[in-house]
């Protein structure tokens, strides 16, 4: 009786969990994409004279390698992509932001930033869940 109880509680923990990823990759992905790299997107022009150059390689290639990341790499984690792949420019992103861009400001400005870093972590480890558009060979089960 134990047992079966037990198999059915690894059953629907793995359920959830793989719903949990799914809800974690959507609100971030989404919010990242539509209220940070859709913005910059659409206004490339406008701001790639004044955005932020941390790096020293130009405003206008910083501005292009942040696109890149809140763009691109978010639609490739909310659609379960390449998404431990795809963390990675998200993460590098946040930790410049938060260190170097706004390194000189009070905790709130980098808070943000942080706030962003630690879910795109978590999916680094966890991956994208059962519920993604992965490549078979990126699956345990």
């Amino acid at each position: 009786m134990i047992a079966k109880i037990c198999k059915f509680n690894n059953i629907v923990d793995t359920k959830y969990t793989d719903i949990g990823l799914l809800i974690l990759r959507l609100s971030i992905g989404g919010m990242m994409l539509f209220c940070h790299g859709w913005g910059k997107l659409s206004g490339f022009s406008e701001l790639s004279t004044k955005f932020p150059d941390p790096l020293g390689v130009g405003s206008a290639l910083s501005l292009s390698l942040a696109i890149g990341a809140e763009v691109f790499c978010s639609i490739a984690i909310i659609l379960g992509v390449g998404t431990r792949l795809a963390t990675i420019p998200l993460i590098i992103t946040m930790l410049v932001a938060a260190f170097m861009v706004h390194g000189d400001d009070p905790w709130a400005k980098k808070e943000f930033a942080l706030l962003y870093l630690f879910p795109f972590l978590a999916l680094l480890f966890t991956g994208p869940g059962r519920y993604a558009l992965c490549i078979p060979f990126c699956r345990k089960d």
